[in-house]
């Protein structure tokens, strides 16, 4: 069995469709935690304002871990691919800049979960933000600087 991730092999077959909401996931090169450093999470938060800011997606909610994000977006120009890509490359090559490092900064390919009508979008909002009390870096998710809700 190969230990390279198939994160990339994911979208085979598949097609976006705008107007429907995806939750979305990326994870770092090699589980770096990057995010630890809340001034990083803070440079990839920036890039899901701009692609929501450009029309393209409504973030619904999102979470920032050390070495993944998840993202519920409802997606509205264009596609999912060009979505990710365009995110992950921008918000790579702020935090390169800032940390004044060249490195790979993701994993290739992503997640995606295409969300039904019937789905409870509050209930897996919730859920997204609840990641950081799992993992156990927080006591209380007001205590964690990187995620948010439309619904807040």
């Amino acid at each position: 069995m190969s230990s390279t991730p198939h994160g990339n092999h994911l979208r085979t077959g598949r097609h976006s469709e705008n107007g429907r909401v995806y939750l979305l996931t990326a994870v770092t090169h090699e589980r770096s935690p990057v995010f630890k450093d809340w001034r990083m999470g803070r440079l990839l938060v920036h890039e899901f304002r701009k692609a929501h800011e450009a029309g393209n997606a409504t973030s619904i909610a999102w979470v920032v871990m050390p070495d993944h994000f998840h993202w519920l977006v409802e997606l509205h120009n264009g596609d999912l691919p060009k979505l990710m890509q365009a995110t992950k490359a921008r918000s790579a090559r702020a935090i390169n800049l800032k940390r004044g490092q060249p490195d790979r900064l993701w994993q290739k390919g992503y997640f995606d979960r295409a969300m039904r009508k019937e789905d409870d979008l509050k209930l897996a909002a919730r859920y997204i933000i609840a990641n950081p009390l799992r993992a156990g870096l927080v006591d209380q998710i007001g205590d964690y600087p990187l995620w948010d809700a439309m619904w807040l």
